[in-house]
């Protein structure tokens, strides 16, 4: 069975997930509906999507999600499920939000995002390269395309991004960076 992602209109806000503490170890699972009415943290996962010339999937997520709606963002992703690996839900977010099946993701690192007063999760952030037609999901995606770096830089100096994605890729560029 395959789970919405997890701000999804279509999402059972009934889903479960894993409540975790600060060292992310499962405190216990609870409904997703619990989780953001109590701010409970919690995990999700990132995935940077580039295509085979390194151009990165852009998109604008669809008015009706419950977290950023309109905002663009450079990763697709979602909450992960109760008992779900990071990486199962790397994967499975990816196919969902792109519509492609067979995509391979790649661990990069983690971080605990928290925007200091509603929000908090820990972020699996992950990279896949995708080599032919996506057919996003309607429900998650209002608008696509595919971004060079430079292309991406400057939107992200004048579009609406997703706190917690732009907080993902600064992130990833320090590690790039670093090596």
């Amino acid at each position: 069975m395959t789970t919405p992602s997890p701000d999804s209109p279509a999402a059972p806000l009934d889903e479960l997930v894993d409540v975790v503490d600060e060292h992310d170890r499962v405190l216990r699972t609870a409904p997703r509906s619990e989780v953001y009415r109590d701010n409970l943290l919690h995990r999700c996962v990132f995935v940077l999507v580039r295509d085979p010339r390194g151009r990165i999937f852009t998109h604008r997520r669809t008015d009706t999600k419950a977290f950023a709606p309109g905002a663009h963002d450079c990763f697709v992703g979602g909450v992960v499920g109760a008992g779900e690996s990071y990486s199962d839900a790397a994967v499975r977010e990816a196919e969902e939000e792109l519509g492609v099946t067979g995509i391979r993701t790649r661990p990069l690192f983690r971080f605990r995002y928290t925007d200091g007063e509603h929000f908090s999760w820990w972020s699996d952030v992950h990279e896949a390269e995708w080599d032919g037609p996506v057919s996003p999901q309607v429900e998650e995606i209002a608008w696509y395309a595919w971004l060079t770096e430079d292309e991406l830089t400057d939107r992200l100096a004048t579009w609406e991004f997703v706190p917690d994605g732009r907080e993902a890729w600064r992130r990833y560029l320090e590690q790039r960076a670093t090596g």
